[in-house]
């Protein structure tokens, strides 16, 4: 039996401004963009695997429900001091959640969308 891969992950979300919506994740969390198709503009959150797009949609919801898009990193702080330096709200400071054995904090992006920087307490936390 041949084995399927996977060679990319991209999260796709849907916006109301593009072009607001395009200068955070450019200016704020420093995504380099990876493919600009006029009404979705795909961005490389790691390397050449993961990808967050976002599209044009006047119908996108206006507070972003349902979804949170997590970034794992060890430099939570560091992600923190980032984002606040340009200006930009967190929800709270970053802080040790004890049910998930993770220190985080949340923000969100210009359309709503809940935006999570983690580091796990565990380095193995991916192997099950």
């Amino acid at each position: 039996m041949n084995s399927l891969s996977i060679d990319s992950q991209i999260t796709f979300v849907y916006s109301r401004d593009l072009a607001r919506s395009s200068r955070f994740y450019e200016d704020v969390l420093g995504f380099p963009l990876a493919v600009d198709q006029g009404g979705c503009r795909i961005y490389r959150v790691l390397g050449q695997g993961a990808y967050i797009g976002l599209c044009q949609s006047e119908d996108a919801p206006e507070d972003g429900a349902g979804l949170i898009f997590t970034l794992v990193t060890s430099d939570v702080d560091g992600w923190y001091q980032r984002i606040i330096a340009r200006g930009w709200a967190c929800e709270h400071p970053p802080r040790h959640n004890e049910t998930y054995r993770i220190y985080h904090f949340f923000l969100r992006d210009p359309s709503g969308y809940r935006i999570e920087i983690q580091r796990f307490d565990r380095d193995d936390w991916d192997r099950a």
